[in-house]
């Protein structure tokens, strides 16, 4: 059997012997969409739970739109465009700022802007991105049910309509992407992000890929984006080309439960447990780091038998990404020993990267990884991974590993986009 990975700008191929597969986990067939503009369209024209964006914003100047960074496969050049002409619409003299949400990643270069945005709106719109520990640029606005302090983006507070535009798929702990993600972990600061992603929340049962009732992180999020008053959103859900499949506007919760829904309907799949799963992160923008790469693990730990070998491969054309994670091992020993430090520290003692920490070693607890990847060896080795050049490799490698040349095969070609059920 010859399967295709995701990695970077294009694919890995490797044949597998039929009689190993024990199953490839793939969200079902996508919907026929056709044009993508149109589905777009086709979804602000008939809102969900909402009046038309066009009629919100009449009588309304200072308007500020959310949108998701460079890490985010979001297709802005599409829905951008065509967001900011029902704006105008409804208010022909509209300040609208863009306002990149970063959350606590970097910021874009210039270069990321314009390939995101188009040169058009790169070169002419108000374009400002979220810096979440700059704290002259935050409004205190309570605090969050975690008990955390909440704080937000000035402009969004003092914008007259709040609008965020983003896209949906599973989401590794908050349940799914899109919706009230933009503003949180999005445009908060970053000790909003912080108290949001403690270590209580991440271990609890319900903080999973899927999930959102009983997850206490999309309960903050939820409180987050009521508090901020996000008046309307535009999310796209994407097919295995990251192409437009389907398209939901309207009020933030009910559009963004809405899409969900379809999200759910097409990503679900069963365990199909096996000795070895590979699995990727999707491609690039999502596997431009091994920070990145966790997201992808956690497909692969759900269909993995105690003790079997994960093998990712995610590109990784930007190293570590994150110098916190990168140094997670330097003081600790073990997988289990950096999880009980972890979960001694209380909600108010996030450290930055310890969600991902904290499920990254949960992952290598169970399971040895190996990754197939660009990042340097070293790097790899010292996160407490296996790195191999090749997806043919990386399976002799688990072989070895389990002294088993016959074990059991799952793929789960995009471990991202799947949400893997018992």
């Amino acid at each position: 059997m010859e399967i295709h990975i995701p990695y970077g700008d294009s694919h890995l191929v490797c044949d597998l012997p039929d009689e190993r597969v024990a199953g490839v986990l793939a969200p079902m067939a996508e919907r026929a969409g056709g044009d993508e503009r149109e589905i777009v369209l086709d979804a602000l024209e008939n809102p969900i739970g909402s009046p038309l964006l066009s009629e919100l914003v009449r009588g309304k100047r200072r308007i500020v739109v959310i949108t998701s960074d460079h890490t985010r496969p979001l297709p802005s050049h599409i829905t951008l465009p065509l967001l900011l002409e029902e704006i105008r619409r409804g208010s022909p003299g509209a300040e609208i700022t863009i306002l990149i949400a970063t959350g606590g990643h970097r910021a874009p270069t210039t270069e990321e802007i314009r390939t995101k945005f188009g040169s058009q709106i790169a070169g002419s719109e108000r374009i400002v991105v979220h810096d979440s520990r700059n704290g002259a640029s935050l409004v205190h606005m309570g605090r969050l049910p975690s008990g955390g302090d909440f704080s937000i983006n000035r402009l969004a507070v003092e914008a007259e309509l709040l609008v965020a535009e983003g896209f949906i798929e599973p989401h590794f702990f908050a349940g799914f992407s899109g919706g009230r993600k933009s503003v949180l972990p999005g445009i908060a600061g970053y000790e909003s992000v912080l108290a949001n992603h403690c270590a209580e929340f991440i271990a609890h049962p319900k903080a999973r890929t899927g999930i959102l009732e009983g997850n206490p992180i999309h309960e903050d999020m939820l409180y987050a984006a009521e508090a901020s008053h996000l008046a309307f959103i535009l999310n796209v859900a994407l097919d295995s080309q990251k192409k437009i499949c389907d398209a939901f506007a309207g009020h933030w919760n009910e559009a963004h439960l809405a899409g969900c829904a379809f999200v759910r309907d097409r990503s679900c799949v069963k365990a199909s447990p096996a000795d070895i799963v590979i699995t990727s992160n999707g491609g690039y923008p999502l596997d431009q780091n091994i920070y990145q790469a966790v997201k992808g693990m956690t497909a692969a730990e759900a269909t993995c038998r105690e003790g079997g070998v994960i093998i990712i491969a995610a590109e990784c054309r930007d190293g570590h990404g994150g110098e916190a994670f990168y140094r997670a091992f330097e003081k600790v020993r073990t997988p289990g020993d950096l999880m009980e430090e972890i979960l001694l520290r209380g909600r108010d003692e996030t450290q930055p990267d310890q969600w991902q920490i904290q499920i990254f070693a949960r992952v290598l607890m169970h399971h040895p990884v190996i990754m197939v990847t660009s990042a340097p060896k070293d790097m790899v080795e010292a996160l407490n991974m296996r790195w191999a050049p090749s997806l043919e490799e990386a399976l002799a490698m688990a072989e070895g590993l389990l002294g088993d040349s016959k074990a059991k095969i799952t793929v789960v070609p995009d471990g991202v986009a799947t949400i893997v059920e018992p």
